[in-house]
């Protein structure tokens, strides 16, 4: 039998399985095949090496393990139903265990004075030890298994385990496994310089050692080997990905640096860049003379000026003759970058258009032709940009703000608007953890704003609970009596709109009620309103004549209104941390002393304690988001179904970041020597690569 063959054999075919176990596994589990059960790792070890008296099980941790003989079983009738009770005797003592159901293959399988091993929880009842539905061995075969003592626990479900697929089911089907595999069917996937740079275990003990370890320190070099082919496989592919991408798509070449950067730069702009800044438009300016299509990820955290980049990158592409646009989530986002951006090109002579799917026909008509006929220098817009019939007549540039909200198919609809494909410079303010960065845009190039503009005050954080909003509101009348405005953000639940409009009208009748009789004007706006509608409150709101906005999380990105200094986050123990800062990044954009207030019920989650007091210990962006991947993981951060983030077996995101990097530097290093993966000891290599790319999972692989 070919290898190939071997490792794509149906389970079904192994003892102990058969056919009715084998449907169970794929469906519980996804094991289908040998090679999907060699991949099936342990979620943890028991340390099974020591042996307690039964007199001694006082002292015993919960899970122990005893050796002796079944004296008697009893059946017995109890409050509960029937049960089977086995008298366990060792030299010490006497254990009574028991067991609820299947008494009568207990009775035919265990014998009476025969040596056992029963490992299982210890209870005390009526001053006797009992252990219910213990693991039972032979005292003999289990000395033969004992591994060092290291016993694989694997994931298991409730239908497993009713089917009868228990921990010590798991480890004879994985066993059976491993007497089955032919000598020198697991080729070893790494190079031998990393191999030896490394001091890695080889691919076939680490198998091995990763579901029956000899010991502790043998585990962990197993662990630590395999952690590095799944994420070393996992960064080469996304680099390959990324060399490919340069050497294949070409880009528009914006060979200059004209009249309409240096008058924007010198005469329009009416702050001075941050070194951050200035860096990353060297670096984006360095990607659209290159010849290639540039793909760079700008992250900056709310407030460091990722617009104003945008904007002179965009002028970058207005000086060579041809246009750019700017992609938005929101119809909201969308009008705030559009004021901007057209207030910055006024001057310059540039025409800006707004394109979402409020804007009436006739006005798309005059939008349609002048993108068409190069009159319109820039469009900015919602999703409605993406629609076939917008074409235009020379796009460079087009820039995506809060990419995370756009699914995969819908940002690669911009490419299809130019031919050779626009240059795409991708915009977040939701700061992502490097690790995590090196994952999901490792095939692209990352610029960093990692500093405010000077002036920026950081917003002062308080948690407080439903008991003290009395003094909130207090606090919130001096603010508004001072000239200040506030925002009240009300939680989306998601599983009813109409708890959504509830939950936020009910809010603001509140608010009225409290702050109306004091002559306090309150507005509201929500995601249910009509475009026009939240428009026009948006504006009432900037223009000063609505002094407290309470709102839905429609304002959580794209709202700049400097008079600003209260975020008021009600129900913040059901927002995400990103979320809560986002919100925070509302205030604070003016010269006067903000404030946000987490307003809290009085029982909270561990998960919720921490996330509020990380939002009240740090404004750091990076930090949070740090902290936000320890608590939720990776697709919760990034949203599964859009990101593509790959869920890892193995290593892990945060506690393998220094990992994680030894790989990306390792994979570089390989594509640096052999790009094309043509060298004889590289082959293997680029065996995995492609059948990685066929399945999608590196750990499909084998052989």
């Amino acid at each position: 039998m070919k290898m190939e063959n071997f490792w794509q054999t149906p389970v079904k075919f192994l003892k102990g399985v058969g056919p009715a176990r084998a449907e169970l596994l794929a469906k519980e589990t996804g094991i289908r095949t040998f090679s999907d059960l060699l991949y099936f790792f342990p979620h943890k070890y028991v340390d099974r090496s020591r042996i307690y008296p039964i007199n001694q099980l006082d002292f015993a941790p919960a899970e122990v393990q005893v050796k002796g003989k079944f004296t008697a079983f009893v059946e017995k009738q109890g409050p509960r139903g029937k049960r089977l009770t086995g008298y366990f005797e060792d030299e010490t003592g006497m254990l009574e265990v028991v067991w609820f159901s299947r008494y009568k293959w207990v009775k035919n399988t265990y014998k009476i004075g025969e040596e056992y091993i029963l490992y299982g929880k210890i209870n005390r009842v009526g001053g006797r030890f009992s252990m219910p539905h213990p693991e039972v061995e032979k005292a003999e075969e289990f000395q033969a298994k004992s591994h060092g003592g290291l016993f694989p626990v694997y994931p298991s479900g409730e239908k497993m385990l009713q089917k009868g697929i228990t921990r010590k089911v798991m480890r004879h089907i994985m066993q059976e496994l491993f007497g089955k595999i032919p000598a020198g069917s697991m080729t070893e996937t790494l190079p031998p310089e990393i191999l030896r740079r490394l001091n890695l275990m080889s691919r076939e003990e680490a198998l091995r050692q990763i579901h029956f370890p000899d010991n502790l320190r043998k585990l962990s070099a197993a662990q630590y080997r395999l952690k590095f082919e799944e994420l070393f496989f996992l960064q080469l592919q996304l680099a390959r990905k990324r060399l490919l991408r340069k050497k294949n798509i070409q880009g528009i070449v914006l060979a200059s640096v004209g009249p309409l950067f240096h008058k924007f730069y010198h005469e329009v702009l009416p702050f001075d860049l941050t070194e951050a800044q200035k860096r990353v438009i060297r670096e984006i300016r360095r990607d659209v003379k290159s010849g290639y299509q540039m793909n760079r990820l700008l992250q900056g955290d709310v407030g460091s000026g990722k617009t104003v980049v945008a904007m002179m990158a965009m002028l970058m592409a207005l000086d060579n003759g041809y246009q750019a646009a700017l992609l938005a989530p929101t119809s909201i986002l969308a009008r705030q970058h559009y004021e901007n951006l057209k207030k910055w090109a006024e001057p310059l002579g540039l025409h800006v258009d707004l394109l979402t799917g409020a804007t009436g026909t006739r006005q798309r008509r005059e939008i349609h032709a002048g993108l068409q006929n190069g009159s319109t220098h820039i469009l900015v817009g919602t999703h409605a940009i993406l629609e076939e019939n917008v074409k235009f007549k020379n796009l460079a540039l087009a820039v995506i703000d809060e990419q995370h909200r756009f699914g995969v198919a819908q940002r690669a609809k911009m490419w299809l608007k130019n031919t050779p494909p626009p240059h795409v410079l991708i915009m977040t303010a939701t700061p992502i953890p490097r690790t995590l960065a090196l994952t999901h845009y490792g095939d692209l190039d990352v610029s960093v704003i990692d500093e405010l503009p000077p002036g920026r005050k950081p917003v002062k954080t308080y948690h407080i609970y439903e008991k003290d909003r009395q003094k909130l509101y207090e606090f919130l009348k001096r603010q508004i009596h001072a000239g200040r405005q506030a925002y009240v953000v009300f939680p989306l639940i998601e599983e009813s709109k109409n708890s959504d409009y509830r939950n936020v009208t009910e809010g603001y009748e509140r608010f009225k009620r409290v702050f109306g009789p004091s002559g306090i004007r309150v507005g509201m706006v929500h995601g249910g309103m009509k475009p026009a509608d939240k428009n026009n409150v948006m504006d009432a709101f900037k223009n000063g004549e609505i002094d407290i906005l309470v709102s839905t999380t429609v304002i959580e990105v794209g709202v700049d209104v400097p008079n600003a200094t209260v975020m008021i986050i009600e129900s913040a123990e059901r927002f995400g941390l990103a979320q809560l800062h986002q919100l925070r990044g509302r205030v604070g954009r003016g010269a006067h002393g903000s404030y946000c207030f987490l307003v809290t019920g009085n029982r909270l989650s561990d998960d919720a304690k921490a996330r509020m007091k990380a939002m009240v210990t740090t404004s750091d962006g990076f930090k949070i988001a740090e902290t936000d991947l320890r608590l939720r993981g990776p697709g919760d951060i990034m949203g599964t179904q859009q990101s593509g983030i790959i869920k890892l077996k193995l290593a892990d995101y945060v506690k393998d970041a220094p990992l994680m990097l030894t790989a990306r530097k390792e994979a570089q290093n390989l594509l640096r020597r052999d790009p094309a993966l043509q060298l004889p000891e590289h082959r293997v290599v680029r065996k995995v690569l492609q059948e990685n790319f066929r399945h999608k999972s590196f750990w499909n692989y084998i052989g």
